[in-house]
């Protein structure tokens, strides 16, 4: 996956590369389809819970789909 994609265009490629519907999508992440349809058209910004279950159906971290580095710490004090 390229690393500019949008949160909605990794959800975007992450459902097809699984061959699901978005409807097939909402079902198992408790949302409805057109909610999935609107993630993935950067309409609507998903809540935590959402995000939550995004990366756990498609184990991926939460870091992959907010475009943030893996490796990312808490500076020294």
């Amino acid at each position: 996956m390229h690393i500019n994609m949008t949160l909605g265009e990794k959800v975007r490629q992450l459902r097809e590369d699984m061959d699901l519907t978005q409807g097939a999508l909402g079902k198992e992440l408790g949302i409805t389809q057109r909610k999935v349809s609107y993630i993935e058209s950067n309409t609507y910004e998903p809540s935590l819970s959402d995000i939550k279950a995004i990366c756990t159906f498609f184990e991926i971290s939460a870091n992959y789909l907010l475009g943030l580095p893996e490796n990312l710490t808490h500076p020294e004090k």
